[in-house]
């Protein structure tokens, strides 16, 4: 049985079955579900994932070095899209989070060398039965919350990193029973 927070929305469902869960080695798709899982802070994720189309055209494909650019005209166009979550802080963050994403690349290589770094490595397989067990927060989220902030990322409370880090398969949060549960092939 498919873990129940997936439920029949085709979008959710394909995402659930997809994407989430799934190891993420990529920079500039890491960095993407960063921005995603910050403008979804206070929403509902389908929302998100209903305006991801909207968010890569407006944020360029999620090109970093591109919105590390953005100057207060870009801003401005993006508050007036209504294809994405209009919101002046989550979009300040955007910007803010490029600008720290490219620190971070240069100083570690990669993003995702200093990413993984906060479980090891690998991804780190729960055994969840029920959603109840699935925590909001864990260690790993608070250590990697604490240090993106040193680092000058914003909307990144340890509740959207652990979130970050189930979406990019950091974690395997897919419930015991699940089809998904399987241990996730590394990916891009």
């Amino acid at each position: 049985m498919r873990c129940p927070w997936a439920g029949t929305d085709p979008l959710y469902v394909r995402y659930h079955d997809e994407e989430w869960g799934v190891p993420v080695h990529d920079d500039r798709k890491l960095f993407e579900m960063l921005i995603l899982e910050g403008a979804q802070a206070g929403l509902s994720w389908i929302t998100i994932l209903r305006k991801r189309p909207a968010y890569r055209k407006a944020f360029d494909r999620f090109d970093a070095g591109k919105i590390a650019g953005y100057d207060a005209m870009r801003i401005r166009t993006l508050l007036a899209d209504p294809g994405i979550v209009r919101n002046r802080l989550k979009i300040n963050a955007a910007v803010t989070n490029a600008r720290a994403f490219l620190a971070v690349r240069r100083a570690f290589g990669s993003f995702d060398a200093y990413i993984w770094q906060f479980v090891g490595g690998r991804p780190k397989a729960n055994q969840p039965r029920t959603m109840k067990e699935v925590p909001a927060r864990t260690p790993e989220s608070d250590a990697m919350s604490r240090d993106l902030k040193r680092r000058g990322f914003t909307f990144v409370g340890s509740t959207i990193c652990y979130a970050f880090m189930q979406a990019v398969g950091m974690v395997n949060d897919h419930l015991v029973g699940c089809p998904r549960r399987r241990p996730q092939a590394r990916a891009g």
